[in-house]
């Protein structure tokens, strides 16, 4: 039997999820959670076969909480579920560990179909996003710069993009203000920019400003 937590701040899309997940007999328990913390309570106290995971959460972004349910239960499969389009953060998703990624507007039959998938072992991911992975395998093909980025690093930008000192992400990582300014130094460089401003400007115009929200 598959034990869901449904992590996800809109109470209307929760329970449109939960009718469709009761469709499926081999669901037993669907337990949910609306904020990041909520979740993380929710998987200390019980075992899950599968997290379906929002990216945009009122206290921390998904992004960072699947790396933080990944650290802490690294065999524990996660589905994000995002109102995002998979050209945003599919393939970072991905990296980060999920097991799979749809939109918002995938039909009922396909969600179900992922779910089963993915809580006995597999990976989903659609014929658009293959394609994207695809492109992202294939050294010929010219990447964006921040393609380049290791997902720390990635990570870091995404907390500087969004108005975090230094200071803030040493403390919210549990690293050196100096490993952070490493960081930033080496992400500088792989963007070939040279201050906070043009990182931000470089996140606005490739649809990264949102990433790591606060």
């Amino acid at each position: 039997m598959i034990n869901i937590l449904l992590v996800d701040d809109h109470p209307i899309v929760r329970e449109g999820i939960i009718k469709i997940l009761h469709r499926q007999p081999a669901i037993e328990t669907i337990i949910e959670a609306r904020t990041s913390k909520e979740a993380i309570a929710q998987l200390k106290k019980f075992q899950f076969s599968i997290v379906i995971l929002d990216i945009s959460l009122p206290d921390k972004s998904g992004l960072l909480t699947l790396e933080q349910i990944k650290h802490d239960y690294p065999d524990l499969p996660v589905l994000i579920l995002s109102m995002y389009p998979e050209e945003e953060y599919a393939i970072q998703s991905l990296k980060l560990g999920a097991s799979g990624y749809l939109t918002k507007k995938a039909m009922p039959e396909e969600l179900l179909k992922a779910i089963k998938k993915i809580a006995s072992g597999g990976k989903y991911i659609t014929a658009t996003l293959a394609e994207k992975l695809a492109y992202e395998l294939d050294s010929k093909t010219d990447k964006p710069l921040h393609k380049y980025l290791t997902n720390r690093e990635f990570h870091v930008m995404g907390m500087i993009v969004s108005g975090k000192t230094p200071r803030e992400i040493a403390q919210m990582l549990s690293l050196s203000v100096r490993t952070i300014n490493t960081y930033r130094g080496n992400i500088l460089e792989k963007l070939q920019l040279k201050n906070n401003a043009e990182l931000v400007r470089y996140a606005i115009e490739n649809k990264l400003s949102d990433t790591y929200q606060a």
